[in-house]
């Protein structure tokens, strides 16, 4: 055990499962990438509160790390949020959807039927789930990078907040991009000078020297709360658009890679100590997660792959990282308040772009362990469908065809 290790453990104060080092700090913000550009989007085009949306993600690290004790990610429903930032729809039904959301986590999670579904998905079709996580990851941060995502679009600019959008032909995105991801392939296992340190670092730099301000001018330091329910309560019409719209479709995604994906690549990081990654845990985590942000009016939160794998492969083991992570966010929400924008928009989109993709790219290795032609049938089906429609259906499909394939008289 190295040094920076010992002394970790010894002075954390908590238990010996907990570290606080560089590499714990490095891998805290590794699904960084998943969470800014859909929180941000959420909050200019659907007019989520700043404060309760970075408390609420400040809270559910905190308590995901004191609970599971591994290092656990922390990330936006995607379907509900990719979906209200293209349509901009009220924040009241981003709201119902989220609460629609914890009920029905909280009757699979609290009966414990979520056992029994996942005692019954295929090992295939799990990496299936990983595979096209991964490969949307690795997608989403290579748009971020070239400033195609849906968010950027908006702003018809690369990178909203900064000066420079270009440099010579070359749009500055992809020079940020490359730069930082070179630097994260030199450092990616290095301790003394952690990948994602450097990455964040340079991003937040580059934002102080060639930003536009955007925010900073306005930065007041006091103490502030949030509003219980500040959209007040949503309406009938809303709760019904909420479940036909966004959380049915949301609900096959959550449960295949929030859940079961999630859970089985904890199993693979953390053999003896994430035991306490269960199914049924993760339910009832997502669940009471989503019941929070109802009401500081944020945005529908889940665990996911993508974000655990981002946060192994930059160096977090424990749930220090959580801790380290969610204390950030809740300092800055409490004591700049809706003004913390103007620190959250230093960080080009870029840099979160780099992030995604080693995110991407770690968990997308997961397929190694399938060893025949069936078993590696499924999951390529399951990325095709996807990257066609959703995860959403190539979960579903992924199922009935390993299924099928079981069959003796089925080949490939």
């Amino acid at each position: 055990m190295d040094e920076d290790n010992k002394f970790a453990i010894q002075q954390s104060g908590i238990n010996s499962g907990y570290r606080f080092n560089r590499m714990e700090f490095a891998g805290s913000l590794g699904d960084l990438g998943t969470i800014l550009p859909l929180a941000i989007g959420m909050i200019l085009i659907n007019g989520l509160n700043p404060l309760g949306l970075f408390l609420g993600v400040g809270l559910y690290y905190i308590f995901s790390g004191l609970y599971f004790k591994v290092t656990t990610p922390v990330e936006p429903m995607k379907v509900i949020g990719a979906y209200a930032i293209a349509t901009g729809i009220t924040a009241s039904r981003i709201q119902a959807s989220g609460l629609w959301i914890c009920i029905f986590l909280l009757i699979i999670g609290g009966t414990g039927l979520i056992t029994l579904i996942g005692r019954y998905i295929p090992k295939p079709v799990i990496r299936g789930v990983q595979l096209s996580t991964g490969v949307m990851l690795v997608s989403q941060g290579v748009k971020l990078m070239l400033g195609e995502s849906k968010f950027q679009a908006f702003h018809n600019a690369a990178e909203p907040y900064l000066q420079v959008q270009q440099i010579g032909p070359v749009p500055i995105g992809i020079v940020i991009g490359i730069t930082l991801g070179v630097l994260t392939l030199l450092l990616l296992e290095n301790k003394r000078l952690p990948a994602a340190i450097v990455v964040v670092g340079t991003g937040i730099l580059t934002g102080i020297f060639w930003g536009t301000g955007e925010g900073l001018n306005q930065i007041q330091f006091g103490f502030y709360l949030p509003k219980i329910l500040p959209f007040g309560i949503p309406s009938l019409n809303d709760f019904t658009f909420a479940l036909l719209v966004m959380a049915l479709p949301q609900i096959p995604m959550t449960i295949g890679n929030a859940v079961v994906a999630n859970a089985d690549l904890s199993i693979q990081y953390f053999p003896d100590d994430g035991h306490r990654v269960t199914y049924k845990a993760l339910c009832i985590s997502m669940a009471l997660a989503s019941l929070m942000s109802f009401f500081l009016g944020g945005m529908p939160m889940c665990h996911g792959a993508g974000g655990l794998a981002s946060r192994y492969r930059f160096g977090a083991r424990t749930g220090g990282s959580n801790l380290i992570i969610g204390s950030i966010f809740v300092i800055l929400a409490i004591f700049l308040g809706e003004h913390l924008m103007g620190v959250i928009y230093l960080l080009p989109m870029s840099a979160l772009g780099v992030l995604l993709i080693f995110a991407g790219a770690q968990l997308t290795l997961t397929l190694l362990d399938m060893k025949t032609r069936k078993e590696m049938f499924v999951p390529i089906l399951v990325l095709g469908i996807t990257l066609a429609s959703n995860l959403a259906a190539g979960f579903v499909a992924g199922i009935a065809l390993s299924y099928a394939l079981k069959s003796e008289h089925l080949n490939v």
